[in-house]
């Protein structure tokens, strides 16, 4: 209204790289630099001090939300007079393509697995519930591999649901990116951990909800801890095509690889696929997709040009 000052919340606590590394509490670093070196994505160059700074108190603010779901889970189970069967609490990690989400995982499953209760942590990613290149080839759907429309959104409920209900050795998709694809057959087997990490792109997007009310899941339902991994467009831009450039000569050469006929090609021409590659189909996936469930995240991880995380934002309310 007129001469009335709007009310601006703002849902997050925010804070430095400074601030948030206080957070670590003493806690030792269970993790050395070789271990950094194996575990970080090919053009990711996280640090030792990084993980120090950012992800040690990470883990540290998980423990309290796995031992309060623990407790929450006790309760409703002994009010309903239920077996308490074991759950894993869940953690989905989000983001664009090239913004470092895998490593972020498997980071933060080695610290949870070197934990002081010693929790058998697993991780999984969402690449082995997309289509196979033959059904989204069907589908009409080849050029836009990695949108939502692309998963097996029912086949990946299932298998959240399972982990939810207590089921023991679900079985998982297996996504080769050698051959760009879903391997026929072939399948990993998640035996009731007591966490999981869940990565891709849109794993918090809520879809679209029935007008009738009609009761609805969706993947976004069973995460009980919830980051994303953000930064700005030219600065994932910039590290799609530095990753690029470095599979171009490595990965890519394999005979094998779906993408051998990149390495072969003159480097000119090679660039501007890698170009169109990231503007026709990861930017639109970005912008009309992936950063509008950015606000939906328990916690934000910002990362500047350098790919170093330099704010932390956790959600208050």
């Amino acid at each position: 209204m007129t001469g009335r000052r709007k009310l601006e919340l703002d849902p997050y606590h925010r804070f430095s790289r400074a601030e948030w590394a206080k957070y670590r509490d003493g806690e030792p670093m269970t993790l050395g630099a070789a271990d950094i070196e194996r575990l970080r994505a090919l053009t990711d160059p996280i640090s030792l001090a990084e993980a120090e700074e950012i992800y040690l108190p990470l883990t540290r603010l998980i423990s309290f939300y796995v031992e309060a779901a623990q407790a929450v889970h006790r309760v409703s189970t002994r009010f309903l007079g239920a077996e308490d069967t074991r759950v894993p609490f869940i953690i989905g990690v989000a983001g664009s393509v090239a913004s470092g989400k895998s490593t972020t995982s498997r980071i933060l499953r080695a610290l949870l697995q070197r934990w002081r209760t010693s929790p058998k942590v697993d991780l999984v990613t969402t690449d082995g519930f997309l289509y196979s290149n033959a059904v989204l080839e069907e589908r009409g759907l080849s050029e836009r591999k990695g949108f939502p429309e692309s998963y097996d959104r029912a086949r990946l409920l299932r298998f959240l649901s399972d982990m939810k209900s207590g089921k023991g050795e679900v079985k998982v998709p297996v996504y080769s990116h050698l051959i760009y694809d879903v391997l026929p057959d072939q399948f990993t087997t998640i035996d009731r951990p007591d966490i999981l990490i869940v990565e891709g792109l849109n794993i918090l997007q809520p879809g679209e909800l029935p007008r009738t009310g009609k009761p609805i899941l969706f993947a976004s339902d069973f995460i009980d801890f919830s980051i994303y991994i953000d930064a700005d467009e030219a600065d994932l831009r910039n590290w799609f095509m530095v990753r690029f450039r470095a599979l171009r000569e490595s990965a890519f050469t394999d005979p094998k690889s779906f993408f051998r006929r990149l390495a072969e090609m003159p480097a000119e021409q090679a660039e501007a696929f890698g170009l169109g590659a990231w503007d026709q189909i990861n930017l639109p996936n970005l912008r009309d997709n992936i950063l509008p469930t950015r606000g939906r995240a328990d916690l934000i991880l910002h990362k500047a040009a350098d790919h170093a995380v330099d704010e932390v934002q956790l959600r208050r309310v």
